[in-house]
């Protein structure tokens, strides 16, 4: 099950939640109670595993 991370804009309050896809978005502080919270989106961490992603990989080291 995804966890999500979401923030009101009305008391910065920053919370995460378990959800399915299923369900609704929270949209009701659970401090405060405003109807101010918003998904807080950021960027996925990328890992590259394996042969071929870096420069030195597959290079041909001729010494001529």
């Amino acid at each position: 099950m995804p966890t999500y991370h979401y923030r009101c804009k009305n008391c910065d309050y920053d919370f995460t939640e378990h959800q399915s896809f299923d369900d609704a978005p929270i949209t009701v502080c659970p401090k405060c109670g405003q109807e101010q919270v918003r998904k807080v989106f950021s960027a996925v961490p990328i890992e590259f595993k394996g042969h071929g992603f870096y420069r030195t990989d597959g290079a041909s080291h001729s010494s001529k």
